[in-house]
């Protein structure tokens, strides 16, 4: 069920996205730098404002420079395909992104005296990297691992929802968001290695394509 709401969501997101994809590209705008300007407003959002306290403007903020994830690789496919530098590129400014927001978190909270949410931000930032290092690590292999229900935009949808049940509600709304974020993370990690555990199986067995 969560698995077909994800997909609906993410059909609905393209809808939005392809007419101001278009617009983009007769303007003569790239992909990739949008893949720049979406991570640079993420920092701003992050650094700028979460870090300081602002966490309402910072949520927004890093909500909307993320989308650009999904806008970039909707005028890479609509503009034939993307390169493998533009690959390259969305992967490494994911990680910038990724880190700033977690990195910001546990700023903030550590200024806040909060040692269980501090550490909660820390492992989501750590597990995270895990996150998109298995699904790189499978793919350098001849295997894929784009499998999880936590993968890079669920993830920063229940950092940003809980930075605003934060600001907006109680205080204890981040760090609880953030123990979910890292339980649903470590799970994810674990649906991934199983998925590749069993196709290497096959591969690595008498007779296969390996």
């Amino acid at each position: 069920m969560a698995k077909i709401f994800q997909v609906s969501a993410r059909a609905g997101m393209t809808r939005v996205v392809e007419p101001i994809a278009r617009s983009l590209l007769r303007a003569g705008v790239s992909p990739n730098t949008v893949t720049v300007a979406g991570t640079l407003g993420v920092l701003v959002g992050a650094i700028g404002f979460g870090a300081r306290g602002h966490l309402v403007a910072g949520a927004l903020i890093v909500t909307v420079f993320a989308l650009t994830d999904l806008l970039d690789g909707t005028m890479a496919r609509m503009s034939g395909g993307s390169t493998r530098f533009g690959a390259f590129l969305d992967s490494s400014m994911d990680r910038v992104a990724d880190s700033a927001v977690f990195g910001a978190v546990a700023f903030y909270l550590a200024g806040q005296g909060d040692r269980a949410g501090l550490a909660a931000a820390l492992i989501c930032l750590a597990v995270g990297g895990l996150v998109s290092y298995v699904k790189a690590r499978a793919e350098g292999l001849g295997m894929t691992s784009n499998v999880g229900i936590a993968e890079r935009t669920e993830r920063l949808l229940i950092v940003g929802v809980g930075g605003l049940l934060a600001a907006l509600v109680h205080p204890a709304a981040l760090p609880i968001a953030l123990w979910l974020l890292a339980a649903v993370s470590l799970f994810t990690v674990g649906q991934r290695m199983r998925h590749v555990y069993r196709q290497a199986q096959q591969v690595d067995a008498p007779g296969g394509h390996g």
